[in-house]
């Protein structure tokens, strides 16, 4: 199939050929006839995609905000890395859309194949001839509605929500600043309401458009007595409500606003504009400023949107898609009417060049829309890139199918198994369509899919790289195993016993014990001088593992309960230290959280974890998040036998003896990747023993889940 992506280092747009996305529990997956282009979103994003990267800095300060931070306690020249790839990866276009249902997953059977269906959501309802669509973003068209007007549910959701936010009641009087398309609808919607509507924009055009729309005065804001006009309108008083959905860097809009707003009138801010408000004017009429969020309540709210836990009708009336769904019914009844906004139609084949004239800004019109082919598509999972890098396989060579391609395994793993020689990258499968195309595209894999059971069949294979989110580790891990393959996974091995059992059982069933989970601490140059410097005295050590996370991002997958914790995904590599030092197994773990009166998760993940090893050693791993954010990331001590070292977050060690101290620096901040993906790929080359034995990597996993549940029991759990 076809998309449209965008390269953000670049800025190129380019129409793709692509797998389907895979079909998952509590969606659906629809054929697209329609989608829309929005002049301000997308427009927003192909310019910011021309920019140098000093504009780009300058044009998202909340991202040059990350990265400084990341800096501070990853170092350069990961953060450089990370930054790079995220840069320099496919991205998709596209938010609102009509369709019809080709396929129902689990839990999402109020609709039916064949169902025609408005959708919503950035990364979701992409201009792509097929698309995964999660329940919540769906809804029916009726059918006196013309698809390609149903495919404007999302912009009008988002025009439904900031008039809600608005408060208002019937009689009251409105002004629309900025009549672009959500302007256009929102004027619609407003004087289906009741309300006396007036607008202003910089186009006359826009504003003939919208008097023919319904509005009862309008002006530019460049005509001198627009204020005069619309006081005279409201016999002096003022209007009830401003509306803001202009975008841009004037400041004009919210001085209008007040100008023309009575006493303690109300201003919704809509679009994404300058609000440098006059304390004096504002304070004066005692205005209240609102702001609207998008289609409205669960957008951005992963539980909402992805996992499709809706919000209960008597505690939230209107959510995102009750919003799509009322929208839908004014055009049923014929209350608003997109025909006059609506002003172009373009074949989805001509994708790149709309962009380019939305770049050069020769794009007219509002209401644009992509028309695909209303023909029976076929939904490929797996498509051939090319078929030349698939050569005979020799005695030493690896070939490898991946899982998983975000952003961590794009940064630090792919690049170096891409470089050691043997290795033959064969086929990468994502859920989503262009995470496979952007793989393939970067590290030449012969095949890209969707579908990774297919994978694990493929008699081309051999080894399967692991790199999903965290709750499908286990049993892909053990499908790999009964498939024959090697294995390597990323941490954790399992998010829970259950997990872990059933790779026990896959092992224990098939002999295959190929398997390496990815603790790459123990490979770094820190760690590997620590464990010489140690020499063989086998003394019981006590050691103490300081790693501060920090605090979880809003909206970050690892707050989904079904993904574990983040406690759960990180542990695991400081566990795997203390094992590798000590050389000693676990005998039992004790922690504790912080406990205030409502903890939130990341209350719970300030822990304090105690191990006691079969050789008298004690590790204590401090799992923090609430420190400074200047912090470096990871401090590890060892006190043993008149000695102490110290490992200061990769960068250099401290060795204390007697009355010395000596630094060690070391090659920058190097965490151990490169060398573990070197040593697996080197034991399956040679057929030698893996980098670590299915007991350590099955100690590491159930230390780590023993601990989690020790936080909660406050009990010594024996291991």
């Amino acid at each position: 199939m076809k998309q449209i992506s965008q390269n953000y280092k670049s800025g190129a747009i380019r129409l793709e050929q692509v797998t389907h996305p895979a079909i998952k529990s509590g969606g659906v997956m629809v054929q697209t006839l329609f989608s829309v282009i929005s002049a301000g979103t997308e427009g927003m994003k192909v310019r910011e995609g021309k920019m140098n990267y000093l504009q780009k800095a300058k044009a998202r300060p909340d991202q040059v905000k990350k990265v400084i931070q990341s800096v501070q306690q990853q170092g350069l020249k990961a953060t450089y890395e990370k930054v790079m790839n995220k840069l320099d990866s496919l991205t998709p276009l596209g938010y609102s859309l009509s369709g019809r249902v080709i396929e129902v997953g689990r839990g999402a059977e109020e609709f039916s194949v064949g169902q025609l269906v408005a959708c919503a959501g950035g990364g979701y309802a992409n201009h792509a001839e097929v698309n995964y669509i999660p329940k919540n973003l769906v809804v029916p068209v009726p059918n006196n509605i013309s698809i390609e007007h149903a495919a404007f549910a999302t912009i009008g959701a988002i025009a439904m929500q900031g008039y809600r936010q608005a408060k208002m009641q019937l009689g009251e009087t409105a002004c629309v600043i900025g009549l672009g398309l959500i302007g256009q609808i929102l004027v619609q919607i407003l004087n289906a309401a009741g309300i006396k509507v007036m607008g202003v924009d910089i186009s006359e055009e826009r504003c003939r458009l919208a008097q023919d729309c319904g509005a009862v005065f309008t002006g530019t804001n460049e005509n001198s007595a627009l204020i005069q006009h619309i006081k005279q309108m409201t016999q002096g008083a003022g209007v009830d409500c401003i509306f803001i959905t202009a975008g841009g860097k004037s400041n004009q809009p919210v001085e209008m606003a007040v100008a023309m707003a009575r006493d303690r009138a109300r201003v919704v801010d809509v679009g994404i504009t300058r609000l440098d408000l006059s304390w004096k004017d504002y304070y004066e009429k005692e205005l209240e400023v609102v702001f609207s969020r998008s289609y409205g309540p669960g957008r951005y709210d992963p539980n909402y949107e992805e996992r499709g836990i809706d919000y209960p009708i008597g505690y939230v009336r209107w959510t995102e898609r009750r919003n799509m769904q009322a929208f839908l019914d004014l055009l049923s009844s014929r209350k608003i009417d997109l025909t006059p906004i609506v002003s172009a139609i373009f074949p989805f084949d001509e994708a790149e060049k709309v962009y380019l004239d939305m770049a050069a800004g020769t794009l007219e019109g509002l209401g644009v829309l992509f028309q695909y082919p209303d023909k029976p598509i076929e939904t490929q999972s797996r498509l051939i890139i090319k078929t030349d890098t698939l050569t005979p396989k020799t005695t030493d060579e690896v070939r490898l199918g991946v899982i998983g391609a975000g952003n961590y395994a794009s940064s630090m793993l792919l690049p170096h198994l891409g470089a050691i020689k043997n290795v033959q990258l064969i086929e990468v499968a994502t859920a989503t369509s262009l995470s496979a195309k952007n793989a393939a595209r970067k590290f030449s894999f012969a095949r890209l899919s969707s579908d990774y059971q297919a994978l694990l069949q493929a008699e081309d294979i051999d080894t399967v790289l692991i790199a999903t989110r965290h709750k499908a580790h286990s049993s892909m891990t053990a499908e790999a195993l009964i498939a024959g393959k090697a294995v390597f996974v990323e941490k954790p091995l399992a998010i829970d016993f259950e997990g872990l059992d059933l790779v026990q059982k896959a092992i224990t069933k098939t002999g295959n014990n190929r398997l390496q989970v990815g603790f790459n601490r123990r490979f770094s140059p820190a760690v590997t001088t620590m464990k010489k410097l140690l020499g063989p005295n086998k003394s019981p050590m006590v050691m103490t593992y300081r790693v501060h996370a920090g605090p979880m991002e809003s909206g970050s997958w690892y707050l989904d309960p079904e993904q574990g914790s983040r406690f759960i995904g990180e542990a695991g590599h400081f566990l795997d230290v203390f094992a590798y030092l000590t050389e000693s197994r676990p005998v039992s773990v004790t922690s504790k959280s912080l406990r205030p009166e409502k903890p939130t998760l990341d209350d719970l993940e300030n822990l304090s974890v105690v191990v006691q090893y079969a050789d008298g050693s004690i590790g204590n791993l401090l799992y923090l998040t609430q420190g400074g954010i200047k912090v470096p990331k990871e401090f590890l001590e060892v006190y043993t036998s008149g000695r102490t070292l110290q490992m200061h977050n990769f960068e250099y060690l401290m060795i204390f003896e007697g009355n010395s101290a000596k630094k060690i620096k070391l090659g920058g901040l190097d965490k151990g990747q490169k060398a573990e993906i070197q040593a697996f790929v080197k034991a399956l080359q040679a057929g030698a023993p893996m980098p670590f034995t299915v007991q350590e990597l099955f100690d590491t996993t159930m230390l780590t889940l023993c601990a989690w549940e020790a936080t909660s029991s406050g009990q010594v759990i024996q291991i």
